[in-house]
Formats: structure tokens, sequence, C-alpha cells
């Protein structure tokens, strides 16, 4: 699996070069912070457990890395966010206008570069997950700062948000190897169960981990008013003093009542609520795993389930 990364990072070394000097900066900062690189890894486990070891496999890997990419550099403009994996973030460090438009470039090229797989279906699964995900997008910003939030409302934007790529880059796979539809249907549940446990998770750290650890501000979910299923829960579990302290914080972004919160969300077992319901998702991905054969891929794709939920970062 290093020799292909590495492939697909050839692939966005090239693809990102730019003659504007402002694009390469910014792009190549974003991309040079790393992270866990899940989507990518997803094509390609996927194409390869069915069969398909093309060249195409890179080029998609990275695009759905462009993807998820433009997405940052557009969330963390929205979200005022001033660090990301450790680092300030473009638009800390560049200002929201250059972000915002470099974003665009790198959504841009993302389509160039599925175009230039030349197949339909290709074109189908990106076009709908990027339209997915800014729906997730304008489903977060109304739900800022609303404490009456229904749990399935939030599961609705996480899935749109955040699952529907890692369901596009797992289908992906199943395409380029020319799978059955119940096949290509399996690969996708797999992608958006993870991709649903994966966010989970990440909600959960917010309240459980550290900013070191986390290589983002613990407390920015709160700061934005964002109600997360921590929150949630510790407010249906909660007393009526605690739940009205969290109501309170949640409409108002009061991070400075952040240690307030985490000893209520931590005291009334919200975090293990929160960790149980990501490891139910992770389970189901695992079950979808049946449709493909006995391969060192799809052992590979057992145990992404289980870092997925079982992780302090």
């Amino acid at each position: 699996m290093t020799a292909d990364m590495n492939e697909v990072d050839a692939v966005i070394q090239r693809r990102l070069a730019s003659d504007v000097v402002l694009i390469n900066q910014i792009a190549h900062y974003i991309i040079s912070a790393g992270g866990k690189r899940i989507r990518p890894v997803l094509v390609l486990l996927f194409s390869k457990a069915l069969g398909f070891v093309g060249p195409e496999r890179f080029e998609l890997a990275a695009t759905v890395e462009f993807i998820h990419t433009a997405t940052l550099l557009h969330d963390d403009v929205v979200d005022e966010s001033a660090l990301r994996r450790g680092r300030e973030t473009a638009n800390a460090l560049f200002g929201n206008a250059a972000s915002v438009l470099v974003g665009d470039f790198v959504y841009s090229r993302a389509f160039q570069m599925m175009v230039s797989v030349n197949r339909l279906r290709v074109l189908e699964v990106l076009a709908d997950a990027t339209n997915v995900i800014a729906e997730g997008e304008v489903l977060q910003l109304m739900n800022m700062h609303n404490p009456d939030l229904a749990v399935e409302d939030y599961l609705r934007v996480i899935r749109f948000k955040t699952a529907k790529l890692f369901e596009a880059s797992a289908r992906l796979g199943a395409v380029l190897a020319e799978a059955s539809a119940e096949v290509e249907e399996a690969c996708a549940d797999y992608g958006r169960s993870l991709g649903t446990a994966f966010q989970l998770v990440d909600d959960l750290l917010d309240y459980e981990g550290s900013t070191t650890q986390l290589g983002k501000n613990v407390g920015d979910d709160l700061r934005e008013g964002k109600p997360t299923l921590p929150l949630l829960v510790a407010m249906e579990r909660g007393g009526a003093q605690e739940r009205e302290l969290i109501r309170h914080a949640i409409e108002h972004g009061e991070v400075e009542r952040l240690a307030e919160v985490v000893q209520i969300v931590r005291h009334t077992g919200a975090i293990g609520a929160t960790r149980d319901a990501a490891r139910a998702e992770a389970d189901k991905a695992r079950a979808c795993l049946r449709v493909l054969p006995e391969s060192p891929c799809r052992e590979a794709l057992l145990e992404l389930c289980v870092r997925s939920v079982d992780r302090s970062s």
C-alpha cells in the first residue's frame, strides 16, 4: 500500500501545479499537512480487492483527496478556524479570500481529473457526491446554535457532509473494477458507515482529547455552536440545570464554559454513548465486506473499521 500511496502522492504533486504562485503556495501548504488520507486509501483498497490495478485508480484516489482538500479550505473559512492538523489553517495564514479561491481551483482541478478517466459512471458518482457535500455544509450552517436539533437531523448532516465522500471513494473502486450493482452498493454502504463512524469519533474527541493530540483547538465545535451527539446525549441524560447550561453554551458559542460542559458530557456517559454509536456504524461497515474475496486488501478494510473507532486523534 505504501508504494500505491506514493503513486497517488506523485499524481497530487503533478496535478497541483499552477502558473499562479499563490495557488501553488496554498495548495501545497494544505496538502503537505498530511492527514489520514482515508478516502484515497478506500479507492485503492476496493479497486485492488476487486481485481482492478490500472493507473486510473491513482488518478481517482488523488481526485477524492482534492475534493476533500477543497472542502477543508472552504470549511475553515466558514468556521473561522485557526488550527488544523497542528498547523495554522490556510485562511489564518493567507486570508479568507485566497483560501476560498484556491479551494475553487482545487475543486475544478478535481473535475478535470475525473474527466480524464473517461468513464461516465465516475463523473456521475463524483458529481453527485460534491453536490450532496455542499448540501451538508448548508444544513450544518442552518443547524448552528440550535440545541433542539434532533439526533436524526444531526446524523443527516454527517451522512451528507462527511460520509458521502467516503461512500463515493469506496464506490469508485467497484466502478473501476466493473463490479456488479450488488457489489458496488455493498462497497458504497461500507464507505457510508465508515465515514459516519469516523465523524462521530471526531465529534466526541472535541470533548475528550487535547489540542496537541487532535491538531485542532479543543472546544472549536462548542465555539461554533455545533450541536454534536455528545452534547445532544448529555442534554437528554443530564438534569435540568445541566441541560440548561449546555443549551445556553450551544446558543451562544460559550467556549469559556467548555470545562463545565466537558464535565457534564463525561459524567452523563455521553462520550461512551457516542463511541458506541460509532462502533455500531463500524460493525455495519464490517458486515458489508462479505461481498469481497479474501485478500490482504479486505483485511486492511476490516482493520480500518477498528481504527476508525479506537483512536484518540
